[in-house]
């Protein structure tokens, strides 16, 4: 795979920060999601220069608030000044350990349902943001999500629409977290992909099977999703990151996280390098 192989923290939630890190190097993994939500509020520095002293880079951060409006997920804080105030909180404390990477984000869900009010403070918070991001040396990845969280967690589910809000920010650093669970089943998906270019700034992986639960991710090779063809548009629009593994695995009988984590990783890599084989 032309990929670096990357884990998300949120693949491996039973685990500590600690074992995340010591499990990820033994098995390989050349790069790193950062969860926020398990680093320590004080001797978090500690905690992240473990990454890179265990030979990993850091492929994104996802921070602790990371949706402007509330969402099912993130309730707290409700307003949108404080949430984009700690989103800029976490670029503050993270971004010298983390140079380059983009911190991820999603829009949240209007109380109201009013997707084009969203859309439009997203934009305006994207745009104060943008020289915060800068002044630090990271860039902020917008993520559109699946059309079961819209109104619930999101108001966008597409690359198109993603890309829309991220042009009228007018601002290169922001660009597109592409998680292909969440826009696999786009129309026009592998050319949406290869319209983004060099604004896709991180790529997320899992597979898809009809969910049970609001989280309920299977392993890559092991579902529906055309794994190969989108890894090739990718690779098409320029992309030369690392492809992140990124589960969410709750309130199903047969939870992910409930069985062996290592496993799921191994078995992750291994689905993604045929996928690309495949394709």
């Amino acid at each position: 795979m032309p990929f670096a192989f990357g884990v998300s923290e949120f693949t491996t939630m039973p685990w500590s920060f600690e074992k995340d890190v010591e499990h990820y190097a033994s098995l390989g993994v050349a790069a790193m999601e950062l969860c926020e939500q398990k680093l320590d509020s004080h001797g978090y520095e500690d905690q992240v220069e473990k990454i890179g002293a265990h030979g990993m880079s850091i492929s994104g951060v996802q921070p602790l608030v990371r949706t402007f409006f509330a969402s099912r997920m993130q309730s707290d804080p409700a307003s949108v000044e404080d949430r984009a105030a700690r989103f800029r909180l976490s670029i503050e404390r993270l971004a010298r350990f983390a140079p380059g990477a983009p911190f991820i984000c999603n829009t949240g869900a209007h109380p109201n349902g009013d997707m084009a009010g969203a859309i439009a403070v997203v934009i305006k918070e994207l745009k104060a943001l943008a020289p915060i991001a800068a002044e630090h040396g990271v860039r902020i990845a917008l993520e559109p999500l699946n059309p079961t969280s819209v109104n619930v967690e999101s108001a966008i589910w597409t690359v198109a629409q993603a890309l829309n809000i991220i042009e009228a920010t007018g601002r290169d650093e922001i660009g597109l977290c592409l998680d292909y669970w969440n826009v696999w089943q786009n129309a026009d998906i592998e050319a949406d992909i290869r319209r983004a270019g060099d604004r896709i700034f991180t790529v997320q992986a899992s597979d898809w099977r009809t969910p049970r639960s609001f989280a309920d991710r299977i392993a890559p090779g092991d579902g529906s999703i055309p794994l190969g063809q989108l890894l090739k548009a990718t690779y098409a629009a320029g992309y030369r990151g690392a492809c992140t593994v990124e589960i969410f695995s709750e309130d199903v009988s047969d939870s992910l996280y409930d069985g062996d984590l290592e496993e799921v990783i191994r078995r992750s890599r291994s689905g993604l390098s045929e996928a690309w084989r495949s394709a």
